[in-house]
């Protein structure tokens, strides 16, 4: 793949993210920010480094599978792996506008 293939796989990879919803807050992993990056290889190799809200949140397991399936999906992977890291600790910061306005935290105690 070039390029720009591999960044139109990890912009698709990124979209079929957004089905993973949290199940204690109800929203996307997207745009709850628990997504830090996405790479793919030439060979169709994806990497997905994600986070939690917490340290030892309960749904670690389900998030990460549901990151793993919902990747696996896009036309163009081959394998993905899922890494969860704590570095840096999520905050709220890391949420969508949409994300912080649906749960009522005002943009400017974010900055």
């Amino acid at each position: 793949m070039s390029g720009a293939e591999l960044v139109s796989v990890a912009e698709r990879i990124r979209a079929a993210l957004r089905v993973v919803i949290d199940p204690e807050l109800g929203y996307n992993i997207v745009d709850l920010g628990l997504i830090y990056d996405i790479a793919v290889d030439a060979a169709g190799a994806a990497r997905v480094l994600m986070t939690t809200t917490t340290r030892g949140c309960p749904a670690t397991s389900y998030l990460q599978e549901g990151a793993r399936h919902s990747a696996t999906q896009v036309a163009g992977v081959t394998s993905v792996e899922v890494v969860m890291t704590h570095t840096p600790p999520w905050s709220p910061q890391n949420m969508s506008s949409a994300a912080r306005q649906h749960f009522g935290i005002p943009e400017e105690s974010t900055a």
